[in-house]
């Protein structure tokens, strides 16, 4: 078997992979950061379930890169490389969960009396996070609406640290300007944080636009079977991944090896589980934007979606999330989302299984009614994450239930 020109699961620091620039991004999702097992051939990366590495000697401490799991573990050393490949970006650390990854930028950038800036529409998980731990700390937030750059431009401070966006954001769809953020964000020497997790790096490269830090839930489209949780920070500079990787290192908020290895083996399917994933988002954003029961619906790949141009532009794809609202009001959308049948009432998103969400109930619960209402969270609003059913079966149940309401 000819050799890839990837190491081995190496230890932190250790140089980039060369010839990265040749290769397509399904070939690197594939092989990037692993080879056959030097000693049995094996294709696929062990397990390494260990606790501690036995060193040679006092002398020759981590001659091998390793000395105690908490610090790094090689099969979730072959996922970060793998992640980092597919950014575009000097390293990756990865962690037990998307949260922990938010989490871990915080903790790394912020200190008391620091403000950051930060999408007025972000996952739920991330405005609790912020408002209702990082700010009993002294940390102060502005919730920006970030499509329009000029608003990122007005809310800078003097203690300004980080500027944190989502973009698509969850649930809306709503699109930010990530180049533009990130000149703002050089100009004034405050790093530029992207939770890509919509997207990933098949669609859009956020580092390629001037961001410094690319965030994942790893749970989602990396793994793509409901079937792990995770993580992951991409980082553009090496002081920039080191200061994520120390908070790795002494929060201890680390990935499992198996969930690793889980990971590394969804990840070689996520290209073309985007574009069928993507492709019939697009079929049934047609489908609900002609369904006299919808009232609205908002998809990137519309042309009647508010920022379809910017969509275009700044991404290769348009992704497998849309949200729509049932004409009937909340009792309408909520007898739709418990009557339908192929689809999955359930929180997550990116799996092979299409899922329907409630966000006021379920993704963004902690988030103020008021909040809520003021970024276009409806109550009313149904959001779909479309799987790898056939696309006739999808758009025949919610034809069905559409008739039911």
């Amino acid at each position: 078997m000819p050799a890839f020109p990837y190491k081995l699961c190496g230890p932190p620091g250790q140089p980039r992979f060369p010839g990265r620039e040749t290769m397509g991004f399904s070939t690197r999702q594939i092989h990037a950061g692993v080879t056959p097992d030097p000693v049995t051939g094996a294709i696929l990366p062990p397990i390494y379930q260990s606790t501690t590495y036995v060193q040679e000697s006092v002398d020759q401490y981590l001659a091998k890169g390793y000395s105690y799991s908490r610090s790094g573990n090689p099969t979730v050393r072959a996922l970060e490389q793998r992640l980092a490949d597919l950014e575009g970006g000097h390293d990756a650390t990865c962690f037990g969960t998307g949260m922990a990854a938010i989490n871990a930028v915080y903790l790394a950038f912020l200190n008391a009396g620091d403000h950051v800036i930060c999408s007025d529409v972000v996952y739920g998980g991330t405005y609790r996070l912020s408002t209702k731990v990082y700010a009993r700390f002294g940390v102060e937030f502005s919730f920006v609406d970030t499509s329009d750059a000029a608003n990122v431009a007005k809310a800078i401070r003097p203690n300004t640290r980080l500027i944190l966006t989502e973009s698509p954001a969850n649930p809306t769809m709503k699109l930010t300007d990530l180049a533009a953020v990130s000149a703002i964000a050089r100009q004034h020497g405050i790093p530029h944080a992207v939770d890509n997790t919509f997207l990933t790096p098949y669609y859009q490269r956020p580092l390629e636009l001037g961001a410094d830090l690319v965030i994942h839930s790893t749970t989602k489209y990396f793994d793509g079977h409901n079937a792990t949780v995770g993580g992951a920070v991409v980082a553009r500079t090496a002081e920039q991944h080191e200061k994520v990787r120390f908070i790795m290192n002494a929060t201890g908020t680390i990935m499992s090896p198996q969930v690793a290895f889980y990971t590394l083996q969804g990840c070689k399917t996520l290209s073309v589980r985007m574009e069928r994933q993507s492709a019939s988002a697009m079929a049934i954003a047609k489908f609900l934007e002609g369904h006299p029961k919808v009232a609205t619906v908002r998809y990137p790949g519309l042309p009647s979606f508010p920022q379809h141009e910017l969509a275009k532009r700044q991404a290769s794809g348009f992704g497998a999330m849309l949200w729509f609202d049932v004409r009937g009001g909340v009792a309408a959308g909520k007898k739709l989302m418990d009557t339908i049948k192929v689809w999955t009432l359930a929180e997550n998103l990116g799996s092979v299984e299409s899922l329907i969400t409630h966000p006021v109930t379920m993704t963004h619960g902690a988030v103020e009614p008021a909040e809520r209402a003021r970024v276009g969270i409806t109550d009313g609003l149904v959001r779909l994450s479309v799987g790898l059913e056939d696309v006739e079966d999808l758009i025949g149940a919610l034809d069905t239930a559409l008739a039911g309401v």
